[in-house]
């Protein structure tokens, strides 16, 4: 028996290979499949089965293409309803893999689809659950992700709780723990940076498995400071239920060089949103008039997913040399399939065909710290709540901007004056700056370094709530 966590940092996303006497189950696959079945050729083995542990939100899943690719059948739990062929198990059922066993328990909560496997080993023996988002190390899933339920959170919130009591705690505590997500994802709270662990480590650790919790405890602990889930969400997940154009064609459409004269025909025609994804400090630098930067450095795909509102929406790119391919696979993830090519040569083909050029006006935090002491300035703070509400600058004219929701509070903000704009470290910034950029906010000023390095001036902090903040 050979088990393989394949883990996307960028995603806070495990996929998980899983081989016995040369059969194969994969459970909860990345869109790019290829992977998997060069993994499987390797060991002279062949994929049997794809396990689904639910419709996954937070990223478009590979079971259809590799489906496609293996006539693997692909399994959901119970309830689910697919427009593609696909195995709906009973609870309990059994899958047999080479010498071992894959066991389904229907654990709804995080979804009413949602499901746990469990593996039985070859004495017979249960040796690891693959929990989907049903049980993370250190928390649980969010339980308001269902697609169109009736239900309310609360509802899913009590079904999680019956769940993980009974389907989950009665296991034995040497049982591996082999979750979905780790530290960074959405799907969850407080999420454990480690992506593997005991079940009984877990029954001791973990919030939401405490023996003295009662149901209405449960409910309100697990959905208390839940933000919004990310508007890609549900279109994720729908994608994942409906099905969706495969990988291969995604790919040989958007992996394409496009000559300067080219990039901006289909930029003009086509509304074709550039998105720029250097680092930032090269977009600071020189960047294409109107272009969205948002760097593959930083947590991309969730951004993406978080500001670009549609799926559909046309995207050209200005990448790194030899990361435009990485970078149409990337989008993929989260379903961005529009893709229409690149600029070959970068900026540097741009400037060659004469193209106009503009750059981010960006300062040092000192040099920041010295015009606040002389004058009132308005300045945007782009982290989320929960960071500001923690620690901020306590000079005037500082707003809580979160670039969650910069979209929703564009109208907040007056075209006519001058911001000077922060993160954490400057990725988020510059994000917010050339969003606003792009929509006519011309005099914006970066703050190179963010909060971290505004806390090393000898500026006022406060972590006290002011008025000013929007939301």
């Amino acid at each position: 028996m050979k088990i393989e966590q394949i883990y996307t940092g960028c995603l806070a996303q495990g996929a998980y290979y899983i081989e016995s006497n040369g059969e194969v189950a994969i459970i909860d696959p990345l869109r790019e499949t290829q992977q998997y079945v060069d993994k499987a050729t390797n060991e002279s083995a062949k994929i049997k089965y794809i396990f689904e542990t639910h419709f996954h939100a937070d990223f478009v899943s590979g079971h259809v293409d590799l489906a496609k690719k293996t006539g693997a059948t692909i399994i959901f739990g119970p309830g689910a309803e697919t427009n593609y062929s696909a195995h709906i198990a009973k609870d309990n059922e059994i899958f047999k893999l080479g010498n071992i066993s894959i066991k389904v328990l229907h654990t709804p909560g995080h979804t009413l689809e949602s499901s746990t496997f469990l593996l039985i080993d070859e004495q017979g023996n249960d040796y690891a659950i693959f929990s989907g988002d049903t049980l993370f190390l250190g928390d649980v899933g969010r339980p308001d992700l269902a697609i169109k339920s009736d239900l309310t959170k609360e509802d899913l919130a009590a079904m999680l709780y019956d769940s993980l009591r009974n389907k989950i705690i009665p296991l034995e505590d040497n049982v591996i723990v082999y979750p979905a997500h780790g530290a960074g994802s959405a799907c969850g709270k407080n999420l454990s940076k480690e992506t593997v662990g005991l079940l009984g480590e877990q029954k001791q650790t973990n919030y939401a498995l405490r023996a003295d919790m009662t149901k209405e405890e449960f409910v309100k602990e697990v959905l208390e400071g839940i933000p919004p889930p990310p508007q890609y969400f549900a279109k994720n997940a729908m994608m994942n239920k409906s099905g969706y154009e495969t990988f291969d064609n995604v790919l040989k459409k958007g992996n394409i060089g496009l000559s300067a004269e080219e990039f901006e025909n289909i930029a003009n025609e086509q509304h074709a949103l550039v998105l720029d994804v250097r680092p930032q400090s090269e977009y600071t630098k020189a960047h294409i008039p109107n272009s969205i930067f948002i760097g593959l450095e930083g947590g991309f795909a969730p951004w993406v997913g978080a500001l670009i509102t549609d799926l559909k929406q046309p995207i050209l790119l200005v990448a790194p040399e030899n990361k435009e391919k990485e970078t149409v696979t990337r989008l993929s993830r989260v379903g961005y399939d529009n893709t229409l090519g690149y600029l070959k040569g970068g900026i540097a083909t741009w400037k060659d065909a004469g193209k106009d050029i503009e750059t981010l006006e960006s300062i040092p935090a000192e040099e920041f710290a010295e015009k606040a002491k002389e004058h009132d300035l308005n300045i945007l703070d782009v982290r989320k709540n929960g960071e500001y509400q923690s620690m901020h600058l306590e000079v005037n004219g500082v707003k809580n901007f979160p670039l969650d929701f910069i979209n929703e509070n564009m109208n907040q903000i007056d075209k006519n004056k001058t911001y000077h704009i922060h993160c954490a470290g400057g990725y988020r910034s510059v994000i917010a700056a050339s969003i606003l950029k792009a929509r006519g906010f011309n005099n914006i000023i970066n703050i190179e370094g963010g909060f971290d390095r505004l806390k090393m001036t000898n500026l006022p902090i406060s972590n006290f709530v002011c008025p000013s903040t929007l939301k």
